[in-house]
């Protein structure tokens, strides 16, 4: 299934807007071919090679975060995990999805919006577990973030979440990896799960307006996207440039002007749930060739290298 996060855009826009200007002469000269559309391809039809001892790491976690799911009395959980490394922008998860006990697919089971590149379009899939953990661009080194719902907080989620018509009421035409959290225009992954979880919350049915009214609630509960300090406007010139699925257009000027994108990403949508149900629990987990921590709460993030510290539930994986 061949799909694109905001993870790999920002990255890929990052590193062709530090070569841009020497493109751009290649191109006035004559020297250049149409390198933009080649690479943008190339990107976008790359697919996650993994080897199998990646395969067996992710799948040893992915029986971790399972049982950890059918421990809890959750009928509902919110699963983010990292992509590339994006620390730089204080960036950790770049995906997210819903994940429901009795899903569409499989018990917990992860229903997310994804690119589809072959289509050039914005789909919803329903992935297993282990098959959500196998997008992520570090097998090495890796997080993920689990919100386990109370059943009390859950009940109108889960009934949102597993009605196909309000999923695909809720789905954009166009995609944008760094799409504006408050307009229609354009939908990323993250934004499309904000918008499920304000329809749910607030008994937004199917039909043309759902997007709409979806961010005015949203809007109204004071929904804080995530600030993304772009602070180059070179990266943000490039990115329409180079990169069919950023764009410009949805964002306001004084974002713009500030070298500043404010979309949604995992920590706000992690954000949402916690405002909305306080007494939703997370679970943060890392991994590496050697272990999985595991580390309860809403305190400290686990540290980007996944070294162990005081009170992290280690598993050995050698």
């Amino acid at each position: 299934m061949p799909g694109f996060g905001f993870g790999l855009a920002l990255a890929l826009v990052a590193s062709l807007a530090a070569a841009s200007a020497s493109a751009a002469a290649l191109a006035s000269s004559g020297a250049g071919g149409n390198g933009s559309s080649h690479t943008s391809s190339r990107y976008c039809d790359a697919e996650s090679r993994l080897e199998l001892r990646h395969k067996d790491r992710l799948l040893r976690l992915s029986a971790l975060i399972r049982a950890e799911l059918e421990r809890s009395d959750a009928e509902l959980a919110i699963v983010s995990r990292t992509g590339l490394d994006l620390g730089r922008w204080g960036i950790r998860h770049s995906h997210a999805g819903v994940s429901v006990r009795s899903g569409a697919d499989t018990p917990w089971s992860v229903r997310q919006l994804y690119y589809d590149c072959d289509e050039g379009l914005p789909r919803i899939y329903d992935q297993g577990l282990s098959a959500f953990l196998f997008g992520a661009d570090q097998p090495t080194l890796g997080h993920v973030s689990v919100v386990l719902l109370p059943p009390a907080g859950a009940t109108a989620l889960r009934r949102a979440a597993l009605d196909n018509r309000l999923a695909l009421a809720l789905l954009a035409g166009r995609y944008s990896a760094n799409a504006y959290a408050f307009s229609t225009r354009y939908q990323n992954c993250n934004q499309w799960l904000a918008e499920l979880l304000a329809a749910g919350w607030g008994g937004i049915a199917p039909g043309p307006d759902a997007r709409a009214l979806a961010q005015r609630w949203l809007a109204e509960r004071r929904y804080e996207p995530t600030p993304v300090e772009v602070g180059w406007r070179l990266v943000m010139w490039a990115g329409p440039v180079f990169v069919p699925w950023i764009h410009n257009d949805d964002h306001p000027d004084e974002d713009l002007a500030a070298a500043r994108y404010r979309i949604s990403l995992p920590a706000a949508v992690e954000g949402l749930v916690r405002a909305q149900v306080p007494q939703a629990e997370r679970i943060q987990f890392c991994y590496t060739p050697r272990h999985v921590l595991v580390r309860r709460g809403w305190g400290a993030e686990l540290p980007e290298s996944c070294a162990v510290e005081a009170g992290d539930e280690r598993v050995a994986l050698d």
